[in-house]
């Protein structure tokens, strides 16, 4: 039986150009769904040729003009003998696009609140309308079905393809291309980084879509492991605004079993389609029945805090999975015996012997070591004093196992197996000195990409962590894949990540994934997903414009918490390594203030927030230090105050009471943090207070940029320098802030 919506019958117009059509209309019924407030209207239908379509207006403004959906599949697993599937000799591609028919529709709705074991505020909303189709095809005596699920919400729009179990009309199958296509209602002004199979750790192009094509190129800079697909392509999340003033951003939600999704720009129909990454064959996708494709999203809002608000991708995916979860899992502040690497002070590797290491048969122990090895005992516990004293939870350590002589670049299977410590790192030692100071120590594993080697590894490696006490890991994945021709982001290697994160689910280890495939929710599921990167963060030093932590939280962010690793104060890196080469137009420095490092505790969220720089450079700045040990990585309230992409964010922020950094320090939960940060111009804010508890006085230490500071330019220029004042304050006050270029605020309130 038909549950519909709405009807309307809408005459056909309809051609096609390249891989899909460049004008689509509806041809005959249409299904319509409301989001729960009334604001968002989707309409659904088939096109004169029976190719499913979609489109969705924010009240009389189109958002997605009407768009196709559909598959193309490889020929063999549907419709060719056994001999030929075996010999690879495949008949031509099937078409799952067109040709179909409606069977059935079914509509719904939802609403429930759910409590995140940690988040950017202590409860969510998850309220959707749902409507569900049901389409099927003729091909030869079969007709499978497909079922597109869509939820509609009033920030947005979710919709995946679904495919049930159906016997022989449809069991396995291979996908040549997914089909899905956003066709914009205008020329809009885009946030985007390149489409690459491979890495995010791009920044940012801000321009309108018509100038993507001319501009990619230029933009497409170095990585250790890179492959742009098309000079329109661009990746996910893609944030985008209007001449009028809505706020649309494509992404996916709960990528599982799936190749993660780019993006094809297409300027003749102002349009985009997915882009799969493939995999070693060139396929993209190989799928059993039962199954499902990701959540294809489009978030629509007319305010840009409300962008930052939303959470679209987090609701999308199933919920948590781990049922004592918050009995371990928790929010960690930590330092890492890391950026002295980063900075070229020390190395990861131990000796300067061996230009082939082969495990369990390279003799260290009678090397001769190189002198500059950071992960020693002695430099370890100087990393260990400093954070105890000073209320951090855990210490990260790079470099500390066997095998970071010829890591990079060889395209080695056998690179590290994750237990076995250089000569000079004493874990059991290292571990009870931790633990004595009342911290743990972090597990670093880098994989050099080098997956099937890891995962043989992987539960020895976990075992050891649960043997000497170790809670978290942060995993690594530097350079190409191995097994050769798989990619960061196909199938196989989502399938590798899930299995890490859900093996350390049973050794209570929490993850943090660098060089992974970016986060599309999966953490309401899997919250031991503590953090991750995949993206570019504070690791690349002078390479971060000034308006990318203005831009990371409407799209990076929006999938996932990351690990940007901030809190640097020595912004000048000749002082570091006083080799560094500069070239001409270039800057030595980080382009940041101490009061933007500051900032980013808050506006970029992460429930695993990295005092990143070297514990002398802190000691230096024991009073801007303060704010790194006050402020709190789990939250129970989150208000955006001020919120442009590009150009500036102004968030605060309410402690979580139960929160063991705020019970540490005495704090009850009333207190609240708020963080300003701007792009390479200077701005002033009028900071209102009124989500304050009426009635309650405050103090508030605030960090801000000194009058002469400038986070960018020239040695003449730059300048860092930050002033601190106190005040006693309540809900009625308002505090005016000024941002130097590139520059930003910290305001602790207790």
């Amino acid at each position: 039986m038909k549950k519909i919506l709405g009807i309307a019958v809408i005459a056909l117009a309809f051609a096609s150009c390249g891989r899909g059509p460049a004008q689509t209309s509806f041809s005959g019924e249409v299904q319509t769904l409301k989001s729960p407030d009334g604001n968002l209207t989707l309409s659904v239908g088939l096109t004169a040729d029976g190719t499913p379509a979609y489109s969705l207006d924010f009240g009389d403004r189109a958002v997605v003009l009407p768009s196709t959906l559909g598959y193309e599949f490889r020929g063999d697993k549907l419709n060719t003998t056994y001999e030929e599937r075996s010999s690879k000799v495949y008949s031509d591609p099937v078409d799952f696009h067109s040709g179909f028919r409606i069977i059935d529709t079914a509509t719904g709705s939802f609403d429930e609140t759910w409590e995140p074991v940690w988040g950017e505020e202590s409860s969510i909303r998850n309220h959707y309308n749902e409507l569900a189709v049901t389409f099927s095809k003729r091909l030869g005596d079969r007709e499978p079905k497909m079922t597109v699920r869509f939820r509609l919400y009033d920030d947005g729009l979710g919709f995946r393809y679904e495919f049930p179990y159906q016997g022989w009309e449809l069991s396995y199958f291979v996908v040549k291309e997914e089909l899905t296509y956003f066709r914009m209602a205008g020329d809009h002004t885009a946030c985007w980084i390149p489409g690459d199979y491979d890495t995010q750790e791009y920044s940012y192009t801000v321009s309108r879509l018509s100038r993507i094509e001319a501009e990619q190129k230029a933009h497409v800079d170095y990585n250790a492991s890179q492959q742009v697909f098309s000079p329109s392509g661009v990746q996910t999340a893609l944030q985008m605004k209007t001449d009028d003033g809505l706020y649309i951003n494509i992404h996916e939600a709960a990528v599982l079993d799936y190749p993660t999704t780019s993006l094809d720009y297409d300027a003749a129909s102002n349009s985009f389609v997915t882009w799969l990454t493939p995999d070693a064959e060139g396929w993209k996708g190989r799928l059993q029945a039962p199954c499902t494709s990701p959540w294809r999203t489009v978030m629509v809002v007319d305010d840009a805090r409300k962008a930052l608000a939303s959470r679209l991708i987090l609701n999308l995916n199933e919920p948590c999975a781990i049922p004592d979860a918050a009995e371990w899992i928790h929010p960690t502040k930590y330092m890492g015996v890391w950026w002295e690497m980063i900075a070229d002070r020390s190395k990861w590797s131990y000796t300067s012997e061996f230009s082939s290491v082969r495990l369990g048969e390279t003799d260290y122990k009678n090397a001769t070591p190189h002198g500059n090895h950071g992960a020693n005992n002695d430099n370890v516990k100087r990393y260990i004093d400093f954070a105890a004293a000073n209320g951090m939870d855990g210490l990260l350590i790079e470099g500390w196992n066997e095998g970071w002589e010829d890591w990079f670049g060889c395209q080695k299977f056998s690179v590290f197996d994750f237990v076995t410590p250089y000569p000079d790192f004493d874990i059991k030692m290292l571990n009870e000195y931790a633990h004595s100071r009342g911290m743990r120590l972090i597990m670093h594993h880098e994989t050099s990409s080098s997956a099937i080697n890891y995962e043989r590894h992987l539960e020895d490696a976990y075992n050891l962590m649960n043997k000497y006490g170790y809670d978290a890991v942060k995993s690594g994945y530097v350079g190409d894949i191995l097994p050769e021709g798989e990619h960061h982001y196909s199938q196989f290697m989502i399938n590798h990540y899930h299995y890490c994160i859900t093996e350390a689910a049973k050794h209570r280890i929490m993850v943090n994934a660098h060089e992974a495939v970016r986060p599309t929710g999966l953490c309401r599921t899997w919250p031991n997903m503590i953090g991750n990167e995949s993206a570019r963060g504070t690791e690349f030093k002078t390479g971060v414009l000034p308006n990318h932590v203005t831009i990371l939280p409407f799209t990076r962010l929006q999938g996932g918490p990351m690990d940007y690793t901030p809190g640097i104060f020595e912004m000048d890196m000749r002082k570091l390594n006083p080799d560094m080469q500069v070239g001409p137009g270039d800057t030595p420095f980080i382009s940041s203030t101490i009061a933007r490092q500051l900032a980013l505790y808050v506006t970029m969220y992460s429930p695993l927030q990295m005092a990143a720089d070297l514990p002398e450079h802190y000691a230096a700045h024991m009073d801007a230090f303060q704010f790194i040990k006050d402020v709190a990585v789990d939250w129970q309230r989150s208000e955006y105050l001020y919120a442009e992409p590009g150009d500036y964010l102004v968030i605060a922020r309410q402690a979580k009471a139960h929160a063991k950094c705020r019970a540490n320090a005495g704090m009850d939960g009333h207190e609240w943090f708020v963080g300003g940060v701007t792009d390479e111009n200077a701005r002033d804010f009028s900071v209102s207070l009124d989500f304050l508890e009426p009635g309650r006085t405050y103090t508030a230490t605030i960090y801000e940029d000194a009058p002469d500071a400038c986070g960018l330019g020239t040695d003449a220029a730059f300048n860092p320098a930050y002033s601190i004042r106190k005040l006693t304050v309540t809900s009625s006050d308002k505090l005016e802030m000024h941002m130097a270029p590139s520059g930003g605020f910290a305001i602790s309130i207790l």
